[in-house]
C-alpha cells in the first residue's frame, strides 16, 4: 500500500511539473529565466568574481603578511656549527679551542715564561673541525609596507576599476541576450501572424480549386485553369511548410538561450514603441561608453602607479625565532627577536622611470581620444537607427495599403472569374501580387523591430 501511495504521488508530481513545463512561456518570464540559467551570463559572473579576488589581493598587500619558515640543517662546516650554536646561545669559549690554547701556554705560564708564538698561530682543531650538528630553526616573521610611493593604492584603484568593467561586460552580456530573446520572440509572432495570413489565403484558395472543379463539370473552365489553382495551392503550402520549420529552428534558439526546453511561449503583439529616450541619455546609460570612461580611469591610475618610482620604499618587520639541536628543544630559553625598518630609494635608473611615466601619459591621453571617438560613434548610430526606423513607419504605412488594395483587387477578380470576365491566370497573378505584399510587409515590420531592439541595446535597454 505505501508503495502504491508512493508511485501514485510519484506520477501526479511528474504530471504537474510536466504540465507546468509545458505552460507557454511569456517574455517577461523568458527574461527572468534567461538572466539566471544562461551560460553566457553564468560566465561572465564568474569572470566578476575573479575580478573582486583580484581587487581583494591588491587591497590586502597594505596588510603586509606573516610566516612561519621552519629551518632543518645538519653539518659540519666550521661557519655553519658556530652560526648554528650561536643562533641557539649554546656557544662555548671551548668552541674557539679555548682549551688547546691553555693546553700549549700552560707550562709557559707555569714557569713564568713568555707564551710561545704557536699558541696563537697554531689553528684551533675544535673550532676547525667541529662535530657534525643537527641545526633546528622555528621563525614566525612579519613584513609591512609603510609607503611605498602610492603603488599599492594605484593597483587597488585599477583592480576596482577593473572589476567595473567585469560587471559592465556581464551587463552587455546580458544585454545582449535579452536583444536576442525580445527578436526571437517577436520573430515568432511575425512567423505566426504570416502563418495566419498564409492560411487565410490557402482556404480561399481551396474555394477557389472547389469552385474550378464546379465550372469544370459545367464546361465554365478548363483543366488548366484547375491546374493553375493547385499549383498556387502548393506554392502557398510551401510557405507555409518553410514557416512552421523557421518556428521550429526558433524554439530550438529559445531553448537555447533560456538552457532549457521550450515548446510553446506567449507571443507578444506585433506593434512595438519607439523608445522615448533622447538621445543624451542614451550615451549616458551606453555600456561601451560607461566601459571606455573606467578605462580611462585605468589609464589615470597607470601614471600614478608609474610615479611610484620616484618615491623612496619604507617597509618594516618583526621576527621571533627560536633554535637548537632538536626540534624546539628549549625553546623559551633560545627565543631570539628582531625588529627594524628598511628604506630604498632609487636615486637614478637611468631615465626609465620618466619614460615609463609619459608612455602611461601618452596611453591616458589615447585612451581619452577613444573615448570622444566612442561618444562621437555611438551618437552617428543613434541617428542612423532613428532615420531608418522612421523609414520603416513610412514603408509600413505604404505597405498596409497596397496590402489593403491588393485583397480588393483579388476579391474583385475573383468575382470576375466566377462570372467568366477574367482568366485563372489573372486571378492567380492577383493572389501572387497579395502574398508577396503580406510577405513583404512582414519582413517590413521585422526590420523595423530589429532597428527598435538595436536602440534599446544601445540605451542598456532603456525601453521608455
Amino acid at each position: 500500500m505505501k508503495k502504491l501511495f508512493a508511485f501514485v504521488f510519484a506520477t501526479l508530481y511528474i504530471s504537474a511539473s510536466l504540465s507546468h513545463a509545458s505552460e507557454p512561456i511569456s517574455l517577461s518570464g523568458a527574461i527572468e529565466i534567461l538572466k539566471s540559467q544562461n551560460l553566457e551570463i553564468k560566465g561572465a559572473q564568474i569572470d566578476i568574481e575573479a575580478a573582486m579576488q583580484d581587487a581583494k589581493i591588491a587591497s590586502e598587500n597594505h596588510y603586509g603578511k606573516l610566516d612561519f619558515i621552519q629551518d632543518f640543517a645538519r653539518s659540519d662546516d666550521a661557519g655553519n656549527v658556530f652560526g648554528f650554536k650561536l643562533s641557539s646561545r649554546e656557544a662555548t669559549f671551548g668552541d674557539f679551542g679555548t682549551q688547546e690554547f691553555m693546553d700549549t701556554a700552560a707550562p709557559s705560564m707555569a714557569s713564568m715564561q713568555p707564551i710561545p708564538q704557536s699558541a696563537y698561530t697554531t689553528p684551533p682543531h675544535d673550532l676547525n673541525y667541529p662535530d657534525e650538528r643537527n641545526y633546528f630553526q622555528s621563525k614566525l616573521k612579519y613584513e609591512i609596507p609603510l609607503f611605498t610611493g602610492f603603488k599599492i593604492t594605484s593597483y587597488q584603484e585599477i583592480m576596482n576599476s577593473v572589476t567595473k568593467i567585469k560587471k559592465l561586460e556581464k551587463s552587455q552580456v546580458v544585454n545582449e541576450k535579452i536583444y536576442e530573446t525580445r527578436k526571437s520572440f517577436y520573430d515568432m509572432a511575425l512567423l505566426e501572424e504570416s502563418i495566419s495570413n498564409l492560411g487565410v489565403i490557402l482556404t480561399n484558395i481551396q474555394i477557389l480549386e472547389a469552385m474550378t472543379y464546379e465550372m469544370i463539370e459545367v464546361g465554365y473552365a478548363k483543366k488548366v485553369d484547375l491546374l493553375e489553382v493547385k499549383a498556387k495551392k502548393g506554392n502557398v503550402e510551401r510557405l507555409i511548410s518553410q514557416m512552421e520549420s523557421n518556428k521550429e529552428l526558433l524554439y530550438h534558439y529559445i531553448s537555447f538561450l533560456l538552457n532549457q526546453r521550450v515548446t510553446s511561449i506567449q507571443t507578444p503583439s506585433l506593434e512595438i514603441k519607439t523608445p522615448s529616450i533622447s538621445n543624451s541619455d542614451i550615451i549616458n546609460n551606453n555600456l561601451d561608453i560607461q566601459k571606455a570612461n573606467t578605462g580611462l580611469v585605468i589609464k589615470e591610475s597607470m601614471i600614478d602607479a608609474s610615479k611610484s618610482s620616484y618615491y623612496p620604499m619604507i617597509g618594516a618587520f618583526a621576527e621571533i625565532a627560536t633554535a637548537d639541536d632538536k626540534f624546539l628543544g628549549d625553546a623559551s630559553d633560545h627565543q631570539s627577536y628582531t625588529v627594524g625598518a628598511r628604506l630604498t630609494w632609487n636615486i637614478f635608473n637611468g631615465g626609465a622611470d620618466s619614460a615609463n611615466v609619459e608612455k602611461s601619459r601618452l596611453d591616458f591621453l589615447k585612451t581619452k581620444t577613444q573615448v570622444a571617438l566612442a561618444n562621437s560613434g555611438i551618437e552617428l548610430q543613434i541617428q542612423k537607427i532613428r532615420t531608418e526606423i522612421e523609414s520603416f513607419n513610412k514603408d509600413i504605412e505604404s505597405l498596409k495599403k497596397e496590402l489593403a488594395l491588393a485583397d480588393e483587387i483579388y476579391k474583385n477578380y475573383e468575382a470576375r472569374y466566377r462570372e467568366k470576365l477574367s482568366s485563372m491566370s489573372d486571378v492567380i497573378i492577383k493572389q501572387s501580387e497579395q502574398i508577396q505584399k503580406i510577405l513583404q510587409l512582414q519582413q517590413t515590420i521585422n526590420k523595423r523591430n530589429e532597428r527598435v531592439f538595436a536602440l534599446e541595446k544601445l540605451a542598456n535597454g532603456e525601453q521608455r
